[in-house]
């Protein structure tokens, strides 16, 4: 793994990335922009990420990688959408989870080198095919019906039909969704009630699986809906690519309190092994909130947990190339990012204020890693 820490001055905006390169194959880079400045005014501060984003192009930083696609994680997602330009070769995802170090914006990005066949089929549906199969990116599936279950059910029905429409379905191709739900103190359970109908229609039960997924406060920028949701999907994967990860020692299985998500998933190819965490809490292995109050003792619990996880698929936090870091509360801010500047500065992340689906759960971490592999019975990436 390559790590690029870049720090641009004349726009106060921190640059870091990791690239996973494999010999003659296609390059993945993932990185995260952050504005160092909170005192910019809000149009300096996304006119700083656009020339940010144009300078990495410009300037060849990852040697002309493709951008599939752009998580804006902003403070006020109704008055801040319209200075997010359209792209005409990515996608957005814009959702209201403020950075917290003080600033209006933040970036997760996602480049591919080595391949240049993506088409943007639409606003927020890129696809890219290489090695035989076709990746599907899809983002800000919405609906403003004003009832959470209503708007899952239907979020979930577009995007089964836009996954049959690639010759793919929500059991055999999805292999990761972010959810998020404004007000998921409230809001929560019956978004829950209508992904479980979701996914029993569909097949997909504890007896079969789940997908890796976050489920955690966010905004769009209609705040008429409650429910938002990103997903990934695979068409073409083979089942024995794809294992689930459950690290029983320290977790248990999610259906056990009545929620339907894969703890992580990994999927392998010829070359390397991606490996998605879902959000994860400081819980044992009963399902119980582990150190109530205590963010100190729950942000140990909770990297312990990601830690088993990825030990199950052969990782460790090295392989690791993006994290994101959800806190419930602003004051643990300081506390939380000096442990992780201190102990994970290479990784790309970001940390913002997003409650999680349990009140007593004061921090979540979600990330992705990528393993070098070989197993030339499996397709490339």
């Amino acid at each position: 793994m390559k790590y690029i820490n870049n720090y641009w001055e004349d726009l106060e905006i921190q640059l870091n990335a990791s690239i996973f390169k494999a010999e003659d194959c296609v390059s993945e880079i993932h990185a995260t922009l952050e504005i160092t400045d909170p005192n910019l005014v809000v149009e300096d501060q996304f006119l700083n990420v656009q020339k940010a984003l144009q300078r990495i192009e410009l300037n060849n930083i990852f040697d002309g990688a493709n951008l599939i696609w752009k998580r804006f994680f902003v403070s006020d997602a109704a008055n801040q959408y319209s200075y997010i330009n359209d792209d005409s070769h990515t996608i957005n995802s814009i959702v209201q989870q403020p950075p917290l170090n003080g600033t209006k914006v933040a970036l997760w990005l996602y480049y591919i080198r080595g391949n240049n066949n993506i088409r943007k089929e639409n606003n927020n549906l890129i696809v890219q095919r290489n090695g035989g199969n076709k990746y599907i990116y899809t983002t800000q599936l919405h609906i403003p019906l004003k009832n959470e279950y209503t708007e899952t059910e239907h979020i979930f029905n577009t995007y089964i039909e836009t996954l049959k429409k690639h010759n793919s379905s929500l059991k055999e191709n999805c292999i990761r969704t972010w959810i998020y739900v404004q007000g998921i103190d409230n809001h929560y359970k019956d978004m829950v009630k209508a992904r479980i109908a979701s996914f029993e229609y569909e097949g997909l039960n504890k007896e079969s699986h789940y997908i890796a997924s976050t489920a955690i406060e966010g905004r769009y920028s209609k705040t008429n809906s409650l429910v938002l949701m990103d997903a990934y999907a695979i068409e073409g994967i083979k089942g024995k690519q794809i294992k689930h990860l459950y690290a029983p020692t320290h977790l248990n299985r999610t259906h056990d309190y009545g929620v339907t998500f894969e703890r992580g998933t990994t999927v392998d190819f010829a070359d390397r092994r991606h490996v998605f965490i879902s959000g994860t809490a400081s819980i044992n292995n009963k399902g119980e909130i582990v150190h109530p109050t205590n963010v100190k003792m729950q942000l140990a619990r909770t990297l312990e947990n990601v830690n088993m996880l990825l030990s199950e698929a052969e990782c460790g936090m090295n392989d690791v190339v993006q994290m994101i870091v959800y806190l419930r509360d602003i004051a643990d801010y300081s506390l939380v990012k000096s442990f992780f500047y201190k102990n994970y500065s290479n990784i790309p992340k970001v940390i913002v204020l997003a409650p999680v689906c349990r009140p007593g759960w004061l921090i979540e971490v979600e990330c992705i890693a990528i393993k070098k592999i070989e197993n030339k019975k499996l397709p490339h990436f």
